[in-house]
């Protein structure tokens, strides 16, 4: 075993040593590249899969964590600025399993609901109403927390105190302080989702009283318009509109224009103002049978009064008695009164609309068209297709208006030849890399080719020597045969010669895995012998 190993080394040696430099370097560069692949497989395949153990770890809670996986000796890397902790895949339910046992992590954080089970009947109105507000506060912060892009959150809710006595009472407001990943932001929707969120939670809380900010101190209700008429999805819908229309003018006039010899700006005026109208309508021309009908009669009879003293009570008070009594004398009385009632069916209509904010109050078109492009365009056709596209009203006030003026080309020529540069640029770094690649290639291949060649001309001149060496020993057998075939009587002679042929086999044999083994000492031996006979 030993010989073998040592015979493979030797013959590798000789080997290597037979080379060419260029060919020592590329055995050598080759042979480092396998070996540190083979390494990186290696650590690839032995390195363990991390997935996360826990994720949104306050900063104690993640401190006991790891602590608790160093004392078990359980590998784990540390990612998002430390709050999320990696175990290996296949360890994560098990060392979950066993930190939840030891209470870990023990969220240290706001408890949300779970501060209220500590409550007794020993707890104050004062201590009751703070933990309320905590375990809110620290509901609502988890909950903001599920909201795609939303990292952290903190809530604080103020909740003044109400007062029996007093007609006005302070509003309750609160603010939300949201903490995204890097290069990211929070939409407007989201946000006022945030708002909506928190102001439905706490009772008596207006979203106008909701304020959201970011880590970095930008306040975010303000976009989405929580603090007043919405503003944000209001300047958003109008920014949306305008640019639809302009898209669709736009297209139209590059089909008829051409790309860039046209430009188009429209300003529009959104009504998003809710308006609700109620109106009743009677139809009174239209007769109908009466819904309802009553007639009432009275009547009464009586004899005169007799012997009385009657008459009419003057302003002091006192009876005017002469008057009277020659006026009614003994008369008899009578009295009579009739009234009919009649209820008519009229006809009548209710209606109740209610305007959904969003409609458009005005719309004013500007567009400006270069006549160098265009020498024949007429500006009154191009008015009038305008104002058919996007449904112009002059009723309401919309307005189109089409020029024409040279358009300043400085840009778009600027822009041209740095483009064409960044092009011939591009092509001219492609040509050399494909020069440099080339080049790279066919020295590879020049180097390969040339080790060949010599690889070749070192075997052609080693078989050379070979059969020149087996020639000379060749030679030498002949002699020593015919010299021992002088002294051997004849019928030896077919017995001899089938002899000197196997060992002559034999010799070659040797000989070839000689020089195949030992090439320099072979060369050197048969300098030696043409040095000699010279």
């Amino acid at each position: 075993m030993k010989q073998n190993l040592t015979r493979t080394l030797s013959r590798l040696r000789s080997t290597f040593m037979s080379f060419t430099m260029g060919q020592r370097l590329v055995a050598v560069v080759g042979t480092a590249a396998l070996l540190l692949a083979a390494f990186m497989v290696f650590r690839w395949v032995s390195t363990p899969n991390y997935a996360p153990l826990y994720s949104n770890l306050a900063s104690k809670d993640a401190s006991a964590v790891v602590d608790e996986l160093d004392a078990q000796g359980v590998p784990y890397e540390l990612s998002d600025g430390g709050s999320t902790i990696m175990v290996p895949r296949d360890s994560v339910y098990s060392t979950r399993i066993e930190l939840s046992g030891q209470g870990l992590p023990a969220d240290s954080g706001d408890q949300g609901y779970s501060l209220l089970d500590g409550q007794d009947i020993s707890t104050s109105d004062f201590q009751e109403q703070t933990d309320f507000k905590r375990a809110m506060e620290g509901e609502l912060g988890k909950t903001i927390e599920a909201i795609d892009g939303v990292n952290t959150a903190v809530v604080h809710l103020a909740i003044p105190e109400k007062k029996v006595f007093s007609d006005e009472q302070d509003p309750t407001t609160a603010s939300v302080l949201i903490d995204t990943s890097a290069g990211t932001a929070v939409a407007p929707e989201k946000v006022q989702a945030i708002v909506n969120l928190v102001a439905s939670s706490i009772d008596g809380l207006d979203p106008g009283n909701v304020t959201v900010a970011d880590s970095t101190g930008k306040v975010l209700s303000d976009q989405t318009g929580a603090g007043g008429v919405g503003a944000g999805p209001q300047a958003q819908a109008v920014t949306d509109f305008q640019s639809r229309k302009t898209q669709q003018i736009q297209t139209m006039l590059d089909r008829v224009l051409g790309a860039g010899n046209s430009t188009v700006q429209v300003s529009a005026d959104l009504d998003f103002d809710k308006a609700i109208q109620e109106s009743t309508t009677y139809n009174t021309k239209k007769k109908a049978p009466a819904l309802s009908e009553s007639t009432s009669k009275e009547t009464y009879n009586g004899a005169g009064a007799g012997g009385g003293s009657t008459g009419v009570v003057g302003p002091d008070g006192q009876m005017d008695s002469t008057g009277a009594a020659a006026a009614t004398g003994n008369a008899a009385s009578k009295y009579s009164k009739e009234s009919a009632t009649k209820d008519n069916a009229v006809e009548t209509t209710k209606e109740h609309r209610e305007a959904a904010p969003g409609s458009v109050s005005s719309l004013h078109v500007g567009v400006v068209v270069d006549p160098s492009a265009n020498p024949g365009v007429d500006p009154v056709a191009i008015k009038q297709l305008i104002a058919a596209t996007v449904g112009i009203d002059p009723k309401r006030g919309d307005t189109v208006e089409v020029s024409t003026m040279a358009f300043d080309r400085s840009a778009d020529t600027a822009a041209a030849a740095e483009l064409a540069a960044a092009n011939k640029a591009k092509a001219d770094a492609r040509r050399w890399s494909m020069i440099r690649n080339g080049g790279i290639a066919a020295a590879i291949i020049g180097m390969i080719l040339l080790a060949w060649i010599r690889a070749r001309r070192r075997k052609r001149d080693k078989d050379a020597r070979t059969d020149i060496l087996v020639e000379q020993l060749r030679a030498e057998a002949a002699a020593r045969t015919a010299a021992t075939a002088a002294l051997e009587p004849a019928p030896a002679l077919a017995a001899l010669e089938s002899a000197e042929q196997a060992a002559n086999d034999e010799l070659r044999r040797e000989i070839n895995a000689l020089a195949e083994r030992q090439p320099d000492e072979i060369a050197t031996l048969l300098r030696g012998w043409l040095v000699e006979r010279s």
